[in-house]
């Protein structure tokens, strides 16, 4: 009767020492820093070469910064949502000093040409003023007023109106000093002098 109950008991006590064991521990994977982490990754090759090279560039000003601030009718007073805007791209003038800005203004059809050549030329002058007041160096920014010759839109209602009634912020990249030019053009070779009726290389001239 005894042996008969040694097995059940016998695995009884297997199964509580199988339990007292400690479990293997887990150990955590080992993330490698310089792996690819995936879309969303900046790292600072990146930020010198293309994130913050991207932002130097025209594009960007006209889509990310805004070239355009529009003005209520035959007004030249900037509109708070303008200066939000002149205030951007004045921190990116700032930010990008190897660029100049022309202002063009520019006015709705209505009125005559020589009227609406001077809204235009006041509403860049209004422009202009903010950007210096901003920080921009006087010299970087330049007038042009276009009236009525330019419309972005093309019709004769209030729609087409507001959208001519505008100061457009042309940024261009300025070409190099003159001494800089020259210190990177290739070497010219300066000509050879020789006697009269003697040919570089000792050749004779004949008929001189």
């Amino acid at each position: 009767m005894t042996a008969a109950k040694t097995p059940p008991l016998l695995a009884a006590l297997l199964s509580l020492a199988a339990c007292a064991q400690p479990a293997p521990p887990v150990t955590a994977p080992v993330t490698d820093p310089y792996a690819s982490t995936g879309g969303g990754a900046v790292f600072q090759g990146d930020l010198a070469g293309g994130v913050l090279g991207a932002q130097a560039t025209v594009p960007y000003f006209q889509t990310a910064i805004g070239d355009t601030v529009r003005f209520p009718a035959d007004q030249t007073t900037l509109t708070p949502e303008a200066r939000e805007i002149l205030a951007r791209q004045a921190g990116w003038l700032t930010q990008h000093a190897g660029f100049t800005a022309v202002v063009q203004g520019h006015a709705e059809e209505t009125g005559t040409r020589e009227y609406n050549l001077a809204l235009g030329a006041r509403r860049a002058s209004a422009v202009q003023e903010y950007l210096v007041a901003q920080g921009v160096a006087p010299d970087r920014i330049r007038t042009l007023s276009f009236g009525k010759e330019r419309p972005a839109a093309t019709c004769s209602d209030e729609g087409c109106y507001a959208q001519n009634r505008r100061v457009v912020t042309v940024v261009t990249e300025a070409a190099p000093p003159a001494a800089m030019v020259m210190a990177t053009s290739p070497a010219v070779s300066a000509p050879v002098a020789t006697a009269p009726g003697v040919l570089p290389g000792g050749a004779t001239g004949i008929g001189m």
